[in-house]
């Protein structure tokens, strides 16, 4: 694994184009990764990513509870950019036994459930990629939620012992959609009713202006802790 000095990178990278071809020809078209949520954020980095390298890895975590229009924006966005995603499911065994024993929406009962159920659908997949990569690409922002507001675009990811890398950390959402809009990139019409950050179905709902970007996922929690688990491995800018 090529070594990265990450104080000397965030020092240097600021433009997120340049942060994703640093990162292809350090690690390795096969060796990093963009993990989308077809969000409007991973939506910009697959459009940067493929027109750098068609051949570039980009990989969704399939919950079995995404909305249709998330499903349908894959398809959408797979034959604009003539691409196909990796996909990765919950293990079927994991799934049956805790829906078997708690229920189909046992998410709603605590917090600590609504963790259990992110750990099976997103994060043990999520691992089995991040097995196969030293470094995965992400679309975090700082100002999407006060979880997020110490990230930088280079970073040590403890948790899966690989680098993480979030070239566009310091975007506004505004200047999300200028990107989304001047490259005419697909984007979830879910935005245009509300939504400003998109999960799966059940735990995410639209939000009213003025609220806070993630308000609308896992609306029932304290804000200040809301995370699904993908994004707590305890990561290390320098």
């Amino acid at each position: 694994m090529e070594k990265f000095d990450l104080k000397a990178l965030n020092d240097q990278y600021s433009s997120a184009t340049d942060v994703v071809k640093y990162s292809l020809e350090k690690l390795g078209t096969s060796k990093v990764a963009l993990a989308s949520s077809l969000s409007i954020e991973d939506q910009v980095l697959t459009h940067m990513l493929l027109e750098l390298d068609p051949k570039a890895r980009i990989f969704v975590i399939d919950t079995g509870r995404h909305f249709q229009k998330t499903y349908d924006l894959m398809e959408q966005t797979m034959l604009r950019y003539k691409f196909n995603y990796e996909v990765y499911a919950p293990e079927s065994k994991d799934l049956e036994e805790t829906v078997s024993r708690l229920g189909p929406n046992f998410f709603y009962e605590s917090v600590e459930l609504r963790k259990k159920c992110c750990e099976i659908r997103k994060v043990k997949p999520l691992k089995r990629v991040l097995s196969t990569v030293d470094g995965w690409i992400c679309g975090l922002r700082r100002d999407q939620s006060p979880t997020r507001q110490d990230m930088h675009i280079f970073e040590w990811d403890d948790g899966n012992s690989i680098y993480k890398i979030n070239p566009i950390v310091h975007w506004s959402e505004e200047q999300v959609w200028e990107y989304i809009k001047a490259n005419n990139i697909p984007y979830s019409h879910l935005y245009n009713t509300g939504f400003r950050s998109i999960g799966c179905e059940p735990c995410t709902r639209a939000v009213q202006p003025g609220q806070d970007i993630r308000s609308g996922r896992w609306w029932w929690e304290d804000p200040d802790k809301k995370e699904c688990g993908l994004h707590l491995g305890g990561h290390k800018p320098a």
